[in-house]
């Protein structure tokens, strides 16, 4: 289930967090197909400078190690499963350049590899980020399953780097081919880009992976109505924080506590940063914190976390981040602190929160969505 065959080699691959039962692979027929395509056609040799994007959990990065790739995610939690799995199959780390989105990427690549990601604004925003990398040699090799490849998709590769065909389908993936135009004039990214919250007329600025990028997702602005207010609260979190609207709201009612702001990407913390500094100021009291949950903070610290669940990670879909969360959760909360989500109503939250907190308080609900609080005894 988790051996990977290809012809660079076998390579022993885990999704990551690690779950029991896990029925999912760390890989899927897009990278098999980006693997072999190389492979057949010789593309790759030790000295070829590759750039890869969206690597999930190391498919690529680790088959191709010996070309020492530079590899950019958004994703924490990807950058962990990569840096894992590298050491189970005995790759040194130093094999793989690991930077996040906003690290600079240093001279022009032979090989950008992308694996297209389910946002097409993300992907956009990555091939203006990769655009001066690259020249008219070099080869740009993008995949992704079938559903995945639009018309959408090859027009954002034609309008900024330049002509793009599509392969045949195998195992229900295809490749993107694109050919680098430096005569094309591509514009300037549109990101971040802001929208204005109707409700109290600020303007909030949102890179290209961030939730609900373009206006405020309806949990978020039901939730809006129920942030509480005390003097007890000295540390509030905002986890899964987005462009960080609830902790920014926590913040403007509660001038007294320390706010974090946590998430596992890299655009959303950032996202998060820059409206707590246009809308607040550089308060000492912010924290910002790109991480997986709740790693990273202290046990019993906290007396407000503030949640929106995620209900996907990249493109796998169910409630194991938001049981991650709440697990967590209870865990860093001090005696009496508070845990505050909202969730779509038949996702059934109440559940796990009454066996986790062994109590669960409905404080509103409307027909789409419910808030929920537990205290941790």
């Amino acid at each position: 289930m988790n051996t990977l065959e290809v012809p660079q080699g076998q390579f022993t691959l885990n999704l990551y967090p690690i779950r029991k039962n896990e029925q999912l692979r760390a890989w899927d027929a897009a990278d098999e197909y980006i693997l072999q395509h190389l492979h057949e056609h010789s593309i790759v040799s030790d000295s070829t400078k590759v750039i890869i994007l969206n690597d999930s959990s190391g498919a690529l990065s680790i088959a191709l190690a010996s070309c020492k790739p530079c590899t950019i995610s958004d994703s924490y939690i990807s950058q962990q499963a990569i840096t894992e799995n590298l050491k189970i199959n005995n790759i040194e780390p130093e094999n793989i350049s690991l930077q996040n989105i906003f690290q600079p990427i240093n001279g022009i690549a032979d090989l950008v590899i992308i694996k297209i990601p389910k946002n097409l604004a993300l992907l956009e925003d990555e091939l203006y980020r990769i655009r001066e990398h690259c020249n008219e040699k070099t080869v740009i090799l993008a995949a992704a399953m079938i559903k995945h490849i639009h018309t959408s998709t090859l027009k954002l590769f034609e309008r900024i780097l330049g002509p793009a065909t599509t392969s045949l389908a195998r195992k229900k993936a295809r490749l993107v081919h694109c050919e680098v135009n430096l005569a094309l004039v591509a514009g300037e990214s549109p990101y971040p880009s802001q929208y204005t919250l109707d409700i109290t007329g600020d303007v909030y600025s949102n890179h290209a992976n961030v939730f609900s990028r373009e206006k405020l997702d309806l949990g978020s602005r039901f939730m809006l109505e129920y942030i509480p207010q005390s003097a007890s609260y000295n540390h509030i979190l905002d986890l899964a924080c987005g462009n960080g609207v609830l902790g920014i709201a926590a913040a403007q009612l509660n001038p007294q506590a320390k706010i974090s702001f946590a998430d596992e990407s890299y655009m959303a913390v950032e996202s998060a940063r820059i409206n707590t500094q246009q809308l607040l100021g550089n308060e000492p009291r912010f924290d910002f914190k790109v991480t997986d949950c709740l790693q990273g903070i202290k046990d019993n610290s906290l007396d407000l976390i503030l949640n929106n669940p995620p209900f996907h990670q990249n493109h796998v879909v169910g409630d194991f981040i938001a049981w991650q969360m709440f697990n967590e959760a209870k865990q860093k909360l001090k005696p009496g602190g508070e845990l505050i989500i909202v969730g779509n109503r038949h996702l059934g939250y109440h559940i796990k929160l009454k066996k986790l907190f062994g109590r669960c308080e409905m404080i509103a609900s409307n027909k789409k969505f419910v808030i929920l609080k537990s205290v941790n005894k």
